[in-house]
């Protein structure tokens, strides 16, 4: 039996309140695979590339990625709702749940065959993430989370560290608040920059990075899979003053953020706090 027969039996059997987080996350990590490979074959044929909004990038491989998605992810459960980078959200039907996806998260490293792309899918219930798969098609890493089973790659358990300070830690994040932390004295060990803004929140989650920062404007379809993982590794993704995100609002948008273990957030949100309320110098 496939994840995706799983899925729906275990929907069929069950109501909206006690459907099982963990059969939905298999159903995620398949479908998430599957159009990785689509990406793949298309990045190989070569694809079509142009500018959105923001001149932000997208492919062809995108919308076809993201058409793949909605395909299988709406026929698993037509009640839900849909919101994606890539397409007109789908308000919910009779359910308080929605799939949240972005076809493919670092678009630009995508069309640069780097291999920091991800496919990054997660289901949200009453604006918080139940289930997640996120797949890096090029290193082949499948990352799968539910709520309250904590989180895998290639099957293998993930957990945060207990980096117990900045100093010293491995911080991935916005060029600019790297640099204004260096201004500020505190040594640590830049990250090289890692496109998908997903997986620089999952490197937290797999304990390759102590920290990792976003800064302003993430979108929901960026952050919901990666927030669950981190979550599920024992660790926080919030804003600077310490807030657990929330989705599924009018408003997809979100402030400066953090993900990181326990032991050192709380020099971190004050780090974050001060930055944050000091003008950035201008040259």
């Amino acid at each position: 039996m496939t994840a995706r027969d799983k899925f729906l039996l275990a929907k069929n059997d069950s109501n909206q309140s006690d459907l099982d987080p963990a059969a939905t996350a298999r159903a995620l990590g398949d479908a998430a695979q599957e159009a990785g490979e689509l990406a793949l074959k298309m990045q190989a044929a070569g694809v079509r590339t142009w500018n959105k909004l923001r001149d932000s990038p997208v492919t062809e491989a995108d919308m076809a990625v993201d058409a793949f998605l909605r395909t299988r992810l709406q026929s698993l459960a037509p009640d839900y709702g849909w919101q994606s980078e890539e397409s007109v959200d789908i308000p919910a039907r009779s359910s308080s749940r929605r799939w949240v996806v972005d076809p493919i998260d670092g678009t630009r490293s995508f069309i640069k065959r780097e291999p920091d792309w991800t496919i990054a899918t997660a289901l949200v219930e009453d604006g918080r993430p139940i289930a997640c798969a996120l797949y890096a098609p090029v290193t082949r890493e499948l990352f799968v989370a539910h709520a309250a089973g904590g989180a895998t790659r290639n099957g293998a358990p993930l957990s945060v560290t207990n980096q117990p300070t900045l100093a010293g830690a491995r911080i991935a994040g916005p060029l600019i608040t790297l640099h204004r932390m260096k201004e500020a004295g505190i040594t640590f060990e830049a990250v090289p920059r890692i496109h998908s803004l997903a997986l620089r929140l999952a490197r937290v989650a797999s304990g390759e990075i102590d920290i990792s920062l976003a800064s302003e404007n993430a979108r929901d379809w960026d952050l919901a899979a990666a927030d669950l993982l981190v979550h599920e590794a024992g660790g926080a993704l919030t804003d600077a003053g310490g807030k657990q995100l929330v989705y599924d609002r009018p408003e997809t948008e979100h402030p400066v953020l953090a993900a990181s273990g326990s032991a050192v957030r709380p020099e971190l949100l004050a780090m974050l706090g001060r930055i944050l309320a000091t003008p950035a110098p201008h040259n």
